[in-house]
């Protein structure tokens, strides 16, 4: 292996270990905010103590969380400059302007009310607080929006031309970029993976507790909060991966081919492949069980349409198919036990046993870092899948790098696995501190003030004046 395949595959590692670290605080946040907005708004409208108890134990984890995640991502940023230059070159003109976008909407929005948020509780009206609430949450979900479309636009370019110095810049509208063919899809798959992040480390966090015999009326609207969202989302979310697989298979079918692990064409109809083991050396998968023209009856609906084969691709072209293989496999499986968990909650509820049916409270702690895993091997699965190119079609992965000795990578790769692992090891084990604590009567807010609940009126609760 010569000096630049080694930098190569030493540069994506770097990336991919930063930026699996920093994935893992968006998923969580972007969840966590809007579920910080529900329960303020039902305090407001309801003026019950469970409600603001709730929201101020879990804004404390919320703000740490927030935290790690500005600073991971920020380490991330500057791998474009120095592992990445080439592609920051050739791609600035599209990606740079979506990334900017990002900073002047999303950031500035949250950091200019995540200080109301998280500190404002006695100093501001609550009908101010709850604005800043719901600025923050928006806030997410814009920051998710840029970077989902400029991620999608990687995946499915579209809107650009390459100038005389073999830099891509738009042209025509932006809005040809900005909704490229697979944002819609991913965008939804993506937001609805997050809620169900949330909802089941809540649910995890619920249970906990539940186990322990902590009934409190807090632990219990948490925990049946946390349910009906993987009851409602979780079967959403199947039809939403559905959708994105069909538009995937249009816009890049190696991906899918390489995700089902389909090396031969299929002219009668694709089996679905459940497991097996994938070797793109012999091109085939060996020990394979699969379903026949099950392949096709999902990726088409219809089980003896024809699909394509990674053999009808260069072999250059080819993914490195074990990896989305099995990371899609996890995904799925992870999948399939939030519906399943979802359905069982539905079934307790109707019994009358979702606080004491310890069986359901076991699987809802088992599940509670489900939504981390999913997550982590979705993001696996769609950038692993798209490889050998950055954008798809258009560059590829070896033709982005910087011109960078291996050395050099080497080393900040370590710096960054004995950095990551010390700082962020601490801050999960605080969050898990917070986490192991039930949520109290009279909850006290990140400043440690004294808590004014008494007094809420209807006319206070949507008033943004001092209370």
């Amino acid at each position: 292996m010569d000096t630049a395949h080694t930098a190569l595959i030493l540069a994506r590692a770097q990336f991919a270990f930063t930026v699996s670290f920093h994935f893992l605080f968006p998923a969580f946040t972007i969840g966590l905010a809007s579920f910080l907005a529900v329960l303020e708004g039902l305090w407001l409208a309801t003026g019950k103590q469970h409600y603001l108890d709730l929201f101020r134990y879990w804004v404390k984890i919320f703000a740490v969380t927030f935290a790690m995640g500005v600073v991971s991502g920020i380490v991330m940023s500057y791998q474009f400059g120095t592992n990445w230059s080439v592609f920051s070159d050739k791609a600035g003109g599209v990606i740079g302007p979506l990334m900017a976008y990002e900073v002047l909407t999303a950031f500035f929005l949250e950091a200019g009310f995540l200080g109301v948020m998280l500190f404002g509780t006695n100093k501001v009206g609550p009908g101010l607080h709850f604005t800043a609430t719901l600025m923050v949450a928006i806030g997410t979900f814009i920051s998710a929006f840029w970077i989902l479309s400029a991620n999608s636009w990687m995946q499915t370019p579209q809107g650009f031309a390459v100038n005389a110095a073999g830099q891509f810049v738009p042209a025509g509208s932006w809005l040809t970029i900005i909704f490229n063919p697979s944002f819609p899809y991913r965008l939804v798959h993506t937001v609805l993976a997050a809620y169900l992040t949330t909802a089941f480390c809540v649910g995890g966090v619920g249970a906990w507790h539940l186990l322990r015999g902590q009934k409190t009326q807090q632990v219990r609207t948490m925990f049946s909060m946390a349910m009906w969202m993987a009851a409602i989302v979780a079967p959403i979310q199947v039809l939403a991966g559905d959708a994105h697989g069909l538009n995937t298979l249009e816009h890049q079918p190696a991906k899918v081919l390489a995700m089902e692990g389909d090396y031969e064409p299929s002219p009668h109809g694709a089996p679905l492949i459940l497991f097996g083991l994938p070797s793109n050396k012999d091109a085939r998968v060996h020990y394979e069980i699969a379903i026949p023209k099950l392949g096709s009856l999902i990726l088409k609906h219809d089980p003896n349409a024809p699909l394509q084969g990674l053999k009808d691709f260069p072999r250059d072209q080819w993914a490195p198919v074990p990896i989305p293989f099995w990371s899609f496999r996890i995904m799925v499986g992870l999948g399939l036990l939030m519906v399943t968990l979802g359905l069982f909650s539905l079934v307790a509820r109707v019994r009358g046993r979702l606080y004491d049916w310890r069986w359901l409270h076991r699987g809802a702690l088992a599940m509670g870092p489900a939504g981390f895993i999913a997550v982590i091997a979705g993001w696996v699965t769609t950038e692993t899948g798209r490889q050998p190119w950055t954008i798809y079609g258009v560059l590829r992965t070896a033709d982005s790098v910087s011109p960078i000795g291996a050395p050099a990578v080497g080393a900040s790769l370590a710096a960054f696995v004995i950095v990551y692992f010390a700082a962020f090891s601490a801050g999960t084990w605080y969050i898990l501190r917070l986490m192991a604590k039930p949520p109290a009567t009279g909850e006290s807010d990140p400043t440690r003030a004294p808590i004014r609940t008494a007094g809420i009126t209807p006319a206070m609760r949507g008033d943004g004046g001092d209370a």
